[in-house]
């Protein structure tokens, strides 16, 4: 990015009027606490630590939410602790790469995930979500995480990945849940224990993420084993070359990219669609719009042509997205100052990007609580700031899985709705960010059959 701005003549951010343990408490509750710090410091706020924490500056403007995420290296990088620990944790991948072993990997995988490429994955998402749909029956309960992740893996893993993982979405939960909040926790805590200390919250951690691995050790060999297996990802992972050295991956890196690609295709996209699929029982009015939109189609399957008549069911999703994003932060480490939003952030700070704070910011939305998916339609979008609205994170780093989690999303809750209709049993749906957000409880929700 061209430089414009003095930025050695920018004030430094206003610092943060809360006291220093307030912040430390903000800074631990990723989602809410961003709108804490907002509250008190303004769109942009400066968290200065002292001996506790890097000093950090929150980003809660469109502009700021700019100023970070279009620039990449040499600027940032990802160095703070919440990469390191996963890198320790999991091992090195595309997620937690320093630039110079990020930039090969991303340009290796990328052609996997092109909006073009995913429209081959269609069908299977089409007829993962009408399989489970139809076994619901008429006037059950069900609870809509546990089924929105049976439902995302079994999608995940007939498309990308080769196997026929349906039996595991239950046991791949709390590994998930243990190895993220143990990162997270060690990112944002002062006092750390010596990584080679075993405690109690290591030993489970360690075993989650050996969980994680052996599920990825049976789907690498599963595919080298079978030649013919369609295991998109997975053979894209086995056939990437470094450009300099022309070195393939050894399967521990492979292994690696699978458990993070397992974590982001199932964690996320399940919850992203488990709160449209509450939202719509909330709201019989919106849902019978979707059901409509649907119909109007005909009782064939669903394919990604379909997805440019499925506009409202876009702008459910989008309204999601906008309450629940996958990534409520995005982080950061500065390596070269750069202004955010006419200050200047010096190169060894942090700086944080607070998504979910900023989709639900009184000042850029109205009525920020309701869920309205018409203000995503195209009259109300049009003017609308494009960094005011990030819904997995945005910048030149977001998840190249995007495409595809957005075309899984959008034929699932169509299909499920073809053929359902839903009445939510909870009045709020209960949120939690070990590392990316999650539903914090089951959310139960009455299931009949659509006549």
């Amino acid at each position: 990015m061209t430089e414009t701005v003095d930025v050695a003549a920018l004030p430094l951010a206003p610092l943060n009027p809360l006291p220093p343990l307030q912040q430390l408490r903000a800074v631990r509750v990723f989602h809410t606490g961003c709108e804490e710090l907002r509250d008190a410091g303004g769109p942009v706020t400066r968290l200065a630590h002292a001996w506790m924490l890097p000093t950090f500056v929150v980003a809660t403007s469109p502009k700021g939410a700019r100023d970070v995420l279009s620039r990449g290296y040499p600027f940032v990088d990802r160095t703070q602790p919440v990469f390191t620990e996963h890198r320790r944790l999991i091992g090195g991948s595309l997620f937690n790469f320093k630039h110079e072993a990020w930039l090969p990997r991303r340009r290796a995988l990328q052609p996997v995930f092109t909006r073009q490429h995913v429209t081959q994955f269609a069908r299977q998402m089409a007829d993962g979500a009408d399989t489970l749909s139809r076994e619901w029956g008429d006037g059950v309960e069900v609870d809509l995480d546990r089924e929105c992740r049976r439902l995302t893996l079994r999608v995940l893993s007939r498309s990308v990945l080769g196997a026929n993982l349906d039996e595991r979405a239950d046991a791949l939960v709390e590994p998930l849940l243990t190895a993220a909040m143990y990162i997270t926790n060690r990112a944002v805590w002062p006092l750390r224990a010596p990584w080679w200390l075993p405690t109690p919250a290591r030993r489970r951690a360690r075993a989650a993420s050996a969980t994680l691995h052996r599920l990825a050790d049976g789907v690498l060999k599963a595919c080298r084993a079978d030649p013919a297996s369609d295991a998109t990802l997975v053979r894209a992972l086995i056939d990437v070359t470094d450009p300099d050295t022309g070195k393939k991956l050894s399967d521990q890196d492979i292994r690696h990219e699978l458990v993070v690609f397992l974590g982001a295709g199932y964690d996320t996209t399940a919850t992203t669609l488990t709160y449209a699929l509450w939202a719509l029982g909330r709201n019989p009015q919106l849902q019978d719009r979707v059901a409509a939109e649907v119909a109007a189609l005909g009782e064939r399957p669903l394919t990604s042509d379909d997805v440019l008549r499925l506009r409202y069911t876009v702008q459910v999703l989008n309204e999601a997205l906008r309450l629940c994003p996958p990534a409520p932060v995005v982080t950061r480490m500065v390596t070269k100052d750069f202004d955010v939003d006419g200050y200047r952030v010096e190169a060894g700070n942090g700086v944080m990007v607070g998504v979910y704070a900023m989709h639900r910011d009184p000042r850029l939305w109205d009525h920020p609580l309701v869920f309205n998916p018409d203000r995503f339609s195209p009259e109300n979008s049009k003017d609308r700031d494009r960094w005011q609205y990030l819904p997995f994170g945005g910048g030149p780093r977001s998840c190249i899985g995007d495409h595809f989690a957005m075309l899984e999303a959008t034929l699932a809750l169509a299909t499920i709705i073809r053929h359902n209709e839903f009445r939510s049993m909870h009045a709020r749906f209960p949120l939690a960010v070990p590392f990316t957000m999650v539903a914090a409880a089951p959310i139960r929700a009455r299931v009949w059959r659509r006549r």
